[in-house]
């Protein structure tokens, strides 16, 4: 049994990969067909993007978080309904975790989910020379299976057909079409008001924009022509239901709190949890009756103001953690739960007080990387050895007050530091887990809701 899915890789970062896989998810919505976009690593914003042009939920493919038969399930099962899957590559097509081996790169991804893969050349300056490029890519690995190549930033026509010629030459291999430079609109800059903009619809002409662009010098049809790929199902299926409801959790949602990988949500669901969402930015407080609270990350600091005001809300989580809520608060979350934000700009805006200390804003970035972590003494999610893996990604510092156990025990880049805090029932920090590394975290987590509901 077959589907239809591509891999747009890069020879580099800035090569363009995220502006040609959203005008090939534009135009290809425009054709008529139901696009579902997936993204390389642990990236949440170019994921937002996606499911902004697509009208389906992104999701991340890592195969340093996740066991390589999760990655092909999530592939699966996110591609069910669609004509077509897209999946953006991260950084260059080799580059991952070691300069060593492929471990973590959008090439492994190719070659465990078997999915045939477009590459995208920088043209700028070079005519034959990409040929080179390309044939380097090609004689790299046996193991990915390119199928053709997309030239962006090409000076004119003529300079596209030089490369054309020459690619398809030297490395038999159809070159599909090119973006011409400034000849298609600038991606907006991807920071971290971005969400909130995609969510209210302001980016809805840019995408139509680059969508038509992209089909007027791509050859759409040839590409879905090319896309077959098996079909895939894990022989160790992860998210299988395992019952009726046990427990409610409450998550955080909003312009404000956007950062969830969504297979934890779904994994949530599929181990007994009813998820009930709220916006605390929109001045909803949280869901009576429920059993678990989640926080994940975002953008607290873009809403630092308007957060501040709700006291309504605030007072209502506050109480409710308080009384033993069992919480998970992710980066955004953790930032929510301390006395104050303090922007960029000097600014000190009162959050909820639980963790004691302000968060502060800077230009620079705080920290990046993956993550490996276990838990803490008295970590009710990871325990007994339990090791999770997710990632760190902030430009804001946390200084205590006063000193709370710590939330994990973190292996990054070789070197062993703690972080984040554990208070009441309360697990923070700001490490983004996906729940898919470790599982017995859901089990432990909704074990800890029965145990408090039963109180």
């Amino acid at each position: 049994m077959t589907t239809r899915r591509i891999v747009i890789a890069g020879t580099g970062s800035g090569v363009g990969k995220t502006t040609l896989t959203i005008g090939l998810m534009s135009a290809f919505k425009q054709k008529g067909y139901e696009v579902q976009g997936f993204k390389c690593g642990p990236d949440y914003i170019d994921p937002t993007y996606h499911s902004a042009v697509t009208g389906r939920k992104a999701r991340n493919l890592d195969t340093w978080m996740l066991p390589h038969e999760v990655v092909k399930e999530i592939v699966g099962r996110g591609s069910v309904g669609a004509d077509l899957s897209i999946i953006e590559g991260v950084m260059g097509f080799y580059d991952g975790k070691n300069p060593l081996t492929d471990e973590g790169t959008t090439a492994e991804i190719s070659v465990i989910t078997e999915t045939p893969v477009i590459l995208v050349v920088n043209g700028a300056s070079m005519a034959r020379s990409a040929a080179a490029i390309v044939k380097g890519f090609q004689m790299f690995s046996d193991q990915p299976t390119i199928i053709g190549v997309i030239v962006n930033q090409v000076g004119s026509q003529g300079h596209y057909e030089l490369i054309k010629a020459a690619v398809e030459q030297e490395c038999n291999l159809p070159v599909f079409g090119y973006l011409q430079k400034n000849a298609v609109p600038s991606i907006p800059e991807r920071h971290l008001g971005l969400v909130p903009s995609i969510e209210r619809g302001d980016l809805d002409s840019f995408f139509e924009q680059l969508g038509k662009a992209v089909s007027e010098t791509v050859e759409l049809d040839e590409i879905y022509a090319r896309s077959i790929a098996p079909s895939l199902s894990s022989t160790q299926p992860l998210f299988i239901n395992k019952g009726e409801n046990r427990v409610r959790i409450a998550v955080a949602r909003d312009a404000a709190f956007n950062f969830y990988y969504e297979e934890n949500l779904e994994l949530l669901e599929a181990y007994g949890a009813d998820l009930v969402y709220f916006s605390p930015l929109k001045g909803e407080k949280l869901p009576p009756g429920v059993d678990g609270l989640y926080i994940g990350g975002g953008f607290p600091e873009e809403f630092a103001r308007e957060l501040s005001q709700q006291t309504e809300v605030k007072q209502s989580i506050k109480e409710a953690i308080e009384d033993g809520l069992p919480t998970l608060a992710e980066c955004g979350g953790f930032m929510y739960l301390t006395d104050a934000i303090v922007t960029r700009e000097g600014t000190s805006y009162e959050m909820l007080g639980l963790i004691n200390g302000k968060v502060k804003m800077q230009d620079r970035l705080a920290a990046l990387g993956y993550r490996e972590i276990r838990g803490g003494e008295g970590n009710y999610l990871l325990m007994d050895g339990d090791v999770a893996r997710g990632h760190e990604f902030h430009y804001s510092t946390f200084e205590a007050v006063n000193e709370h156990p710590h939330a994990y025990e973190v292996i990054a880049r070789r070197k062993v530091s703690n972080e984040g805090t554990i208070l009441h029932n309360v697990i923070a920090g700001y490490t983004h887990i996906h729940f898919a590394s470790c599982p017995k975290l859901i089990e432990n987590w909704i074990k800890r809701c029965e145990e408090r509901n039963d109180d």
